[in-house]
Formats: C-alpha cells, sequence, structure tokens
C-alpha cells in the first residue's frame, strides 16, 4: 500500500476542503467541510440534502448529539454518493443538521469518515494522508 496526500485550505486556524455530494436527483454538488476532529459525526445543511433529493422525512434513524448549546435529536439520512479525500461512499450516513448561519463552511468531516479511511491529519503541512487501497 502506498500513501496518498491531500492539500487542504487553511484560514486561520481552520483546516477545511470540498467534498462532492450526489443524490436521488443526480446532481452533483460540491460542499465545503471543516475538518472537525471533535465532530463525532459528518454534518451537511438540511437544505444541502434538499437540494440533492434526499428524503428528511424518512431517515435511516434519530441520534442524540452533544452540541454547544446541549443535546438535541438529530436525523440521519443516507447519500446516495459522497466523495471525500478521494474515497467515494455510496448511502453514506450523515447528521442533517443547519449549522450557524455565520459558520465558514456548510458542513462537518467528521471522525466517522476520517477514521475510516484511516486519515492523517498534518495541521503544520495542511494535509490529510491516506493508505491508498
Amino acid at each position: 500500500m502506498s500513501k496518498i496526500i491531500y492539500r487542504v485550505q487553511r484560514q486561520q486556524n481552520i483546516l477545511w476542503l470540498r467534498a462532492a455530494v450526489r443524490g436521488s436527483n443526480n446532481t452533483p454538488l460540491l460542499v465545503k467541510l471543516l475538518i472537525d476532529t471533535g465532530a463525532s459525526y459528518t454534518v451537511l445543511p438540511r437544505k444541502i440534502l434538499q437540494r440533492i433529493g434526499c428524503n428528511l422525512n424518512q431517515p435511516l434513524g434519530n441520534k442524540k448529539i452533544v452540541t454547544a448549546n446541549g443535546v438535541i435529536v438529530v436525523p440521519i439520512v443516507a447519500v446516495p454518493s459522497f466523495n471525500c479525500l478521494g474515497v467515494k461512499q455510496e448511502n453514506y450516513p450523515v447528521v442533517a443538521l443547519d449549522l450557524p448561519a455565520n459558520s465558514f463552511t456548510e458542513g462537518l468531516l467528521g471522525m466517522d469518515f476520517l477514521c475510516e479511511v484511516k486519515a492523517v491529519i498534518d495541521v503544520a503541512r495542511g494535509e490529510i494522508r491516506r493508505e491508498s487501497q
């Protein structure tokens, strides 16, 4: 196995990247995601999930998550195609949650995805490395 290196974007102390999502309407959409090692789950806002044709009225389930404002219950929705760091996932479960209006990014790339792809984040270099498969 070899290592693949992906450059990420930096805005002061914030690292972010773009991911491609595609829904049931087959329309691809690029989204800006904060690399968030403090987030257990990958998060996309409801408006983006609706735009790609995900049905928020029929989630895979619900999850209790802890936020700065307390514990909330959020729906888990399957994104038909989620492509990030060169890894394409089908029917990838994400949390449907709207971030504050003044958020720098549209969503969060959480530890669920980062662990699954065995990502190694090099903050100083602004890179994410993962093993090729």
